[in-house]
């Protein structure tokens, strides 16, 4: 019988590079308060957030060896992007709330996950409501010093 594709993949490229199995399934525990209801609380944002911090230390390990470096990144990223694909508007306004109250805690990233933590800087610019053009200058800025656009 073949191997599952995707199954394959993640085991040559996240196990075989020392992420462990228990790190990826806690992902589940992440998105499970996203299926609840509308309004959202701080269940759902605190899902988002632990989305974000797995996601960004997993990938800040890919790239240094070190998961700690873009986790609040991620946190901040990740309830970004919850609150901008959000369909109810108080669900979202309440994560737009806690997404800028979580960018205090970003720091600027090391230059070796900057790939990485460039999502957190568009996120930033997004939060702002800037133009297109502008997030190629928060991406460059951030490629540049490691910084999230306030």
């Amino acid at each position: 019988m073949p191997e599952e594709p995707r199954l394959s993949a993640v085991n040559r490229q996240l196990l075989g590079r020392g992420i462990t199995g228990k790190e990826l399934s806690e992902l589940e525990d992440a998105w499970l308060p996203l299926l609840e209801p509308f309004p959202w609380n701080e269940a759902q944002a605190e899902g988002l957030r632990l989305r974000g911090r797995i996601l960004f230390a997993v990938g800040a390990r890919l790239l240094s060896d070190d998961p700690q470096g873009g986790k609040e990144a991620g946190a901040f990223w990740s309830l970004v992007d919850g609150a901008f694909h959000c369909s109810d508007a108080t669900s979202r306004d309440f994560l737009l709330i806690v997404a800028r109250e979580a960018l205090r805690d970003v720091r600027p990233a090391p230059r070796i996950i900057r790939p990485l933590t460039i999502l957190a800087a568009l996120a930033a610019h997004d939060l702002r409501s800037g133009g297109s053009l502008g997030r190629v200058g928060a991406a460059l800025a951030h490629r540049m010093t490691g910084k999230i656009p306030r």
